[in-house]
């Protein structure tokens, strides 16, 4: 058979089926090219990782065997500064904290320095006043020195904003009078603390809001007179004051902190069966503190609720008292007489604001009163017990009897 095609010819055909086009050997090399190239970076990926993964676990070995080393500063500082310890810091966070703030070098400063001494864990929450670039050794000293605690305000049961001057002369520091004490540091050998004039005036013409005044009672204060305003927003406890702010900023802490502290005895969120708004709580919980003993809170507590619901005067000398800055004793025809909003005697229902600072027990009662039909009640006894009546008769034989006996 011939093959004038050609088609069986295999110089030709075969050929040029077994030979590769330019263009596909090109593709080809890209392709080997791209694969190797993939390869590369694959292995440096993965020498990467393990190189990590070496160095990482042996600083961690380092560290956990404590054989490596750590940056500290030499000596016992330089300016100073205040730091603040929080509730339940552990000495690890008190060393974040002290690098933080340029105190230490390295929180393993402290923390190394501190094994030899136990009193480190038992630093208290507040604020302590340091020194820049210390030793590790030198700031656990220090930390341990209770002089270097600054800013504790203890507010008790009963004090006011101001200070009381009593008929002997002797005067009882009120709140601003502390606060002031309780910002004073010792800087550069100097003694430096935030004056009682410039706390005053702070609350009486700031903001409420800024002064961290809760919601609840923002419009009462901002209706009160404003020497009194803030009375009774600070409740009885212990407070931590940074030194370092000002009278603002002092206030507004204290404030709310205190805030939190009704908060969780239940004021404002407990007040809704009582028939009062929270301030009005508030108020009578400080009527109460000042008019009668703990053991007697709820008793007296009864006694305002009942009056007020009558209507009836509260009568009390307290408020009265309170006006003329003078301490809880009977009160004269003439203070009884004279107008004013704090004269329960002249008028009725509640003062504009608390008369004092209440305790917790006071608000307790303030909250839920004891039972009962008493509206009069009287100191009958020396260490302060009252004795308490529902009618006039009664309580008026009780007030001979106390006044015979010497009570007051």
């Amino acid at each position: 058979m011939s093959d004038d095609l050609g088609l069986f010819d295999p110089d030709v055909d075969v050929e040029r089926e077994r030979r590769p086009s330019t263009k596909s050997k090109a593709r080809a090399a890209a392709a080997r090219k791209k694969r190797k190239q993939k390869k590369t970076v694959l292995w440096i990926v993965v020498a990467m990782v393990l190189a990590l993964g070496a160095g990482g676990a042996y600083y961690g070995y380092r560290e956990l065997r404590g054989i490596g080393s750590w940056d500290d500063y030499s000596g016992t500082g330089e300016s100073d500064v205040i730091i603040e310890v929080k509730d339940g810091d552990p000495v690890s966070e008190i060393a974040s904290t002290l690098q933080k703030n340029g105190v230490v070098a390295s929180p393993r400063a402290f923390t190394e320095a501190s094994k030899t001494d136990q009193r480190v864990t038992a630093i208290q929450p507040g604020f302590y006043v340091m020194k820049t670039r210390m030793s590790g050794a030198s700031a656990v000293a220090r930390m341990i020195d209770p002089k270097t605690k600054v800013g504790a305000l203890q507010v008790v049961g009963g004090v006011i904003l101001r200070d009381l001057t009593g008929g002997d002369g002797k005067v009882v520091k009120g709140i601003y009078t502390q606060l002031s004490e309780a910002s004073c540091t010792e800087r550069g050998g100097q003694k430096v603390c935030v004056p009682v004039e410039e706390i005053k005036a702070a609350a009486e013409t700031a903001d409420p809001g800024a002064l961290g005044v809760p919601d609840w009672a923002i419009a009462d204060v901002k209706a009160a007179p404003p020497e009194f305003r803030l009375e009774g927003l600070i409740m009885r406890g212990v407070y931590q004051v940074n030194p370092g702010v000002s009278a603002v900023e002092m206030l507004r802490g204290v404030i709310t902190a205190s805030a939190q502290k009704l908060q969780g005895y239940g004021i404002p969120s407990n007040t809704g069966d009582t028939g009062f708004r929270p301030y009005e709580v508030l108020v009578m919980a400080s009527l109460i503190e000042k008019e009668g003993i703990e053991k007697d809170f709820g008793s007296v507590s009864r006694v305002i609720y009942n009056r007020l619901k009558l209507p009836m005067k509260l009568q009390f000398d307290s408020t009265v008292n309170y006006k003329l800055n003078q301490p809880h004793i009977r009160t004269s025809d003439a203070n009884r007489q004279a107008a004013g909003a704090y004269n329960t005697y002249s008028t009725g229902g509640l003062p504009p604001t608390p008369i004092g600072s209440p305790s917790i027990k006071a608000i307790e009662a303030a909250l839920k009163p004891a039972d009962g039909n008493m509206i009069y009640f009287v100191k009958c006894q020396k260490d302060g017990t009252s004795c308490f009546s529902d009618n006039q008769e009664q309580h008026d034989i009780y007030d001979a009897k106390a006044r015979a006996e010497g009570v007051f």
